[in-house]
């Protein structure tokens, strides 16, 4: 009867012991799943961050682009004009200086 009693309670010990130690493991398992779910969100939130840094250069870049174009199109009008104004003084100046003739009579 005692060596009954002794089986049974190292049953129940080792049954104790098996439960406590998968306890132990799902908890570690809890944790290490809470951690990997905390750096997935803070690799997202950093991916986030980088997609948006990185419109927020190609928006700059692409402004400048276009402030750089209108101003060389500015110039070019402004050339345009310059040389057009020299173009009517040069028209005005020759027509001064130019000798004047007169119309042979009709006949």
């Amino acid at each position: 009867m005692q060596f009954k009693k002794i089986a049974i309670a190292a049953a129940i010990a080792s049954t104790l012991a098996f439960a406590g130690c998968q306890k132990q493991e799902a908890e570690k398992a809890e944790d290490a799943a809470a951690a990997a779910q905390d750096s997935a969100a803070q690799a997202a939130a950093a991916a986030t961050d980088a997609a948006a840094a990185a419109t927020d250069a190609a928006t700059a870049e692409v402004a400048d682009a276009a402030n750089a174009a209108a101003d060389a199109a500015a110039d070019a009008a402004n050339s345009a004009t310059q040389a057009a104004d020299a173009a009517i003084a040069s028209a005005d100046a020759a027509a001064e200086t130019a000798p004047v003739v007169e119309a042979a009579p009709a006949q």
